[in-house]
């Protein structure tokens, strides 16, 4: 049945990407289980993408989609890691509604024919899983692990303004066009709070649901780890700061401010400790930190190019510091005169320059538009929620990117 025949009411097609590496173990039974949920009103699309596995699971992957035409087999041909398969996976989905199903047996596919069940009713754009709230079965394993998890769920709450329990779940489903939508960064684990910051932005009507889980232990081939969660912290701040409070994009703006005035006031010290006299050691210090704060403020706060073009960015950002130099030098070289040491001197400066960089940074050289109000319960514009929903496309969103991969089909 084509795309258009199952956009008719009562039927909808759901494309459930598989992001595989070495999963020879527990595979085809995933592929089994998932399978089985297809029903009369629910027509399947299953895209396998196998991450250059070293042992069988494409062997498996190709041997069950020779037994089921709704299964599609894509590989990569070097290891690239779960982001970089699930952007392979959602620009190849044809569904109307999309969903991400890891190989192993942690997650039940049964509990996707609850969470399609939002968005077929037109209530939602967006169902996330979370295992926190109890439905069905759960493994108790690793509570360092739990604890972690939410330490980031609620620091992702903080700057998304959701009320999440669960942000690391694997299970999260879209309708299609929204996922085709977000240009997807991450490769690896960092995609969960990728996909759930992005998602916030775009204020849709985003839903969560319980589902079970049955947890796997690292001898049974679990694989994220410390460094998984170290990016996942990295990925919260970065895909939702530029969008944050000004409360809390001043919080981090002090680590970055305070980074930069270390950096500062070390290489003050150093070029005068080198011979070179103040009227030029001060400002040289002052300038270097300026492109260090300039580089962090892009890593982590700010998204480059908010309104302007480069040179018009670089332009207003170099008038600012040239501001703050000012400041910096004349706060500096009256402290000096006033007879305090030279490190209080300029510690005194760095620190009543902390929030004039901020200001001038977050509202003159990175403006940022509010993300405006959360869409309504009712029909949002745009995305054409009738009985025709379902044959839209990526292009429904405007400006709506999405990036190319390389990958092998085989059907």
């Amino acid at each position: 049945m084509n795309e258009i025949e199952s956009a008719r009411p009562g039927w909808v097609r759901l494309s459930i990407v598989v992001p595989c590496y070495n999963e020879a173990r527990t595979l085809r039974t995933c592929l089994k289980r998932t399978l089985a949920i297809q029903d009369e009103g629910l027509l399947l699309e299953i895209i396998v993408v196998d991450d250059a596995s070293t042992d069988d699971s494409l062997a498996i992957a190709r041997d069950v989609a020779s037994q089921h035409s709704e299964v599609t087999v894509l590989r990569h041909e070097i290891n690239q890691g779960k982001g970089a398969a699930l952007r392979t996976g959602i620009r190849k989905a044809t569904g109307d509604i999309v969903a991400i199903q890891d190989a192993d047996l942690e997650y039940d596919p049964r509990d996707l024919k609850r969470m399609i069940v939002p968005i077929r009713e037109d209530s939602a754009d967006v169902v996330l899983g979370t295992r926190f709230t109890l439905s069905g079965a759960h493994r108790v394993l690793y509570f360092w692990h739990y604890l972690g998890n939410r330490f980031l769920t609620l620091l992702s709450n903080m700057l998304t303004d959701l009320n999440l329990t669960d942000m690391e779940c694997c299970y999260k489903v879209f309708r299609r066009e929204v996922i085709q939508s977000i240009r997807i960064q991450e490769s690896r684990f960092g995609i969960e709070p990728e996909l759930v910051a992005k998602v916030a932005q775009m204020r849709l009507r985003i839903y969560e649901m319980g589902v079970s889980y049955a947890g796997r232990t690292y001898e049974e081939g679990k694989k994220i780890g410390i460094r998984d969660g170290f990016r996942a912290l990295y990925c919260i701040i970065r895909y939702n700061a530029f969008k944050a409070p000004p409360i809390f994009q001043f919080l981090i703006y002090t680590v970055i401010g305070g980074v930069s005035a270390v950096a500062n006031l070390i290489l003050f010290l150093a070029l005068r400790q080198a011979g070179i006299r103040d009227f030029i050691s001060i400002p040289s210090a002052f300038f270097i930190a300026a492109i260090l704060n300039y580089l962090l403020c892009v890593a982590l706060l700010f998204r480059h190019r908010a309104r302007w073009e480069a040179a018009a960015e670089a332009g207003i950002y170099l008038g600012v510091v040239m501001g703050g130099a000012i400041v910096d030098f004349c706060v500096t070289s009256v402290m000096l005169q006033l007879g305090f040491a030279p490190w209080a001197a300029k510690s005194i400066a760095c620190a009543g320059g902390v929030v004039h960089n901020f200001l001038g940074r977050r509202y003159m050289v990175f403006p940022e538009p509010s993300a405006g109000p959360w869409k309504s319960h009712r029909e949002p514009p745009g995305f054409g929620h009738g009985s025709k929903t379902f044959i839209c496309g990526p292009g429904s969103i405007p400006g709506a990117k999405q990036k190319d991969d390389s990958a092998t089909m085989e059907t």
